[in-house]
């Protein structure tokens, strides 16, 4: 729920409570059993007692012609929009003003409950209806992201054009247009604006992520780069920033840049230094990565990440004396892994291990190299000669 929800909906709410405050000395006289209810929810949902507010408005009797039904309904669509129960939020708030509520930061209410349901027509005409409360900054920028939701570029940019111009120090609209730039593939526009909101505002470092990876996304990588390198710099403790750079520069095919990058960033978050070694092997340094690969906290990332690295230097023996630690962390149940370790045995000279654990395999590509390597032993046992 916006801000403006929860700042309206108190507002609203000691309205409600100080409006019955005036006849509390005539309920006292004469007791309207509808009239004490109204008053105990108003006061519960001025608590934050949501579900009780909508316990004490079940005891009202509707039928009561001394109950205001106004207040009633506009209590009870409140109750259930904080609740999150859009469905019933907009039918009490429609009763409401059905029933004489006039103050019209209701169709403020009702607009954001009819976006929750992606009535995204009836949320800008109740916004229409909202008076001075269309005029704040979150029903302007929920008006735009409604034009937005039905395909009304136009009016959804103009929209926020208007809210940028009347709420300069406001910077929801501004940020809002360069996602909208993004999404039309207008990306020199959206990434010039996106850094014309960094610059101005005091921008954290989850914006540059997210402007910074809807670039990424649109395979704008060099703009992308511009304000993630940018972050970087900003922000140096902030692992997100290190691995959506790194990552950027990994769709570029920029291994070693990547993987230095996150090499850095496993300082700050250990979780990081297996995804840096495993960009080294892929980049062909597996000196660097079996390194990295010792401060691997996962066991199962650690073991399975070794074996391959292992493989890939032809260090097979050492692949080979792996197999306690594979069985011990459950990898071995792992096909892919029980073929590797097959082949580490096979490449050693270990025949009848290699043989052992082929005999597991079921997966027919697996099965299929299985026996080719059945078929290169047994060359190797009747013709030793030829796998010097």
């Amino acid at each position: 729920m916006h801000a403006l929800s929860i700042k309206s909906i108190n507002r609203c709410i000691t309205i409600l409570v100080l409006g019955c405050c005036c006849t509390f000395a005539l309920a006292n006289e004469n007791t309207s059993q509808p009239t004490d209810f109204i008053d105990l929810a108003a006061a519960m949902l001025r608590d934050g007692h949501h579900d009780r507010a909508l316990m004490a408005l079940q005891s009202v009797d509707l039928q009561d012609e001394k109950t205001d039904l106004a207040r009633f309904y506009t209590l009870q669509g409140l109750a259930f929009m904080n609740l999150n129960d859009s469905v019933a939020a907009r039918d009490s708030l429609q009763l409401a003003i059905k029933n004489g509520q006039q103050d019209l930061v209701l169709f403020a209410y009702l607009a954001q409950v009819h976006y929750a349901l992606k009535d995204y027509k009836n949320a800008i005409q109740s916004i229409n209806k909202a008076g001075e409360h269309a005029q704040t900054p979150p029903m302007m920028a929920l008006k735009a992201q409604s034009h937005w939701h039905l395909e009304e570029v136009d009016k959804a940019i103009n929209t926020l054009n208007l809210g940028q111009k009347k709420f300069p120090a406001d910077f929801r609209f501004l940020k809002r247009k360069v996602f909208y730039f993004v999404q039309l593939a207008l990306y020199q526009e959206a990434a010039e604006l996106g850094r014309q909101y960094l610059e101005q505002s005091k921008a954290a470092a989850e914006d540059y992520v997210a402007i910074g990876n809807a670039l990424r996304l649109s395979n704008q990588y060099q703009e992308a780069l511009n304000i993630l390198e940018i972050a970087r710099l900003q922000f140096p403790g902030n692992a997100t920033v290190a691995k959506l750079l790194a990552h950027t520069y990994l769709d570029q095919g920029k291994l070693n840049s990547a993987a230095f990058i996150l090499e850095q960033a496993s300082i700050l978050s250990a979780d990081l230094v297996s995804e840096a070694a495993e960009i080294y092997r892929r980049a062909g340094r597996f000196h660097k990565a079996l390194t990295l690969n010792e401060s691997v906290q996962d066991q199962k990332i650690k073991f399975k990440q070794r074996l391959s690295i292992l493989l890939a230097l032809k260090q097979h023996e050492r692949a080979a004396n792996m197999e306690s630690s594979l069985y011990r962390t459950g990898l071995l149940e792992d096909q892919h892994i029980r073929y590797a370790l097959a082949y580490a045995y096979f490449s050693s000279g270990q025949f009848s291990a290699a043989k052992k654990h082929l005999d597991h395999l079921k997966e027919a590509e697996l099965f299929r190299r299985g026996i080719e390597l059945r078929r290169l032993m047994a060359i190797c046992e009747t013709e030793p000669w030829q796998c010097t």
